[in-house]
């Protein structure tokens, strides 16, 4: 069937006028529902509810470091998967933790910049302990065993100097945290690759994760894929492309 070149045109302004109304609907529901939260939104503090089960206990020792565990009692950690994505799909990466290539910006504080191969993490001492992982919410949660280096170790290979305050960890989902060279000094503190001997499995953090045992779990981040050292917090890494 031929349609002539004024009947299609008056289709295309028809289809247009459809489209605009449709977008106009939508935006009109989206500022209702702005309206309406606003509305919704005390005028005044007011007294609310906390969290039901939230933060969940988190055992210490009395020094505040986290109670180690026998490896018989180590195993899976339970859903759900914390990834800051569409979906809290695993981003798609190199999971082979002898294949990581992470940036590792020491920015004039240690004696050694540039990329972080799994090469230089094998010539620190090696160690393995079990410790709980445990969100603030009741879930995920479990007791793992974790093989990987200290990483104080790992800053004194850097050749770090005191001044260095914090370090900032970007992971492969573009969450990032900053922690105080303080606390990442610990003793218990890790950058881990295996759990329970095993590769780390991708939607667990592989190649490579932090670990704080002493903390709840989502400061032992996942996926590292840029470390930054710095004196003052350095700023947020710019959202992808």
């Amino acid at each position: 069937m031929t349609i002539s070149r004024r009947k299609a045109i008056s289709m295309s302004a028809k289809t247009l006028a459809g489209l605009s109304l449709t977008g106009l609907a939508v935006k009109s529901q989206q500022l209702a529902a702005q309206t309406q939260n606003q509305q919704d939104w005390p005028s005044t503090l007011v007294e609310r509810p906390l969290r039901n089960g939230f933060p969940a206990p988190l055992p210490l020792n009395p020094d505040g470091s986290a109670p180690e565990h026998a490896e018989s009692e180590a195993g899976a950690i339970t859903n759900p998967r914390m990834w800051r994505t569409e979906g809290r799909q695993t981003p798609d990466i190199d999971f082979d933790y002898q294949n990581m290539k992470i940036k590792v910006d020491t920015r004039g504080l240690a004696t050694k910049t540039g990329t972080l191969h799994f090469s230089d993490l094998e010539q620190l001492p090696i160690r393995s302990h079990t410790f709980l992982l445990q969100c603030g919410a009741p879930n995920p949660r479990g007791i793992v065993k974790w093989t990987g280096v200290r990483f104080s170790d790992f800053a004194d290979m850097l050749g770090l100097i005191p001044e260095a305050h914090y370090c900032r960890f970007v992971a492969s989902d573009r969450f990032y945290m900053d922690e105080p060279m303080e606390t990442l000094r610990h003793p218990q503190v890790m950058l881990v690759w295996l759990m329970n001997d095993d590769p780390i499995p991708p939607e667990r953090g592989a190649p490579l994760r932090l670990i704080i045992p002493f903390r709840y779990g989502n400061r032992s981040i996942k996926a590292i894929t840029e470390m930054t050292f710095a004196t003052p917090g350095p700023r947020m890494p710019p959202l992808p492309a």
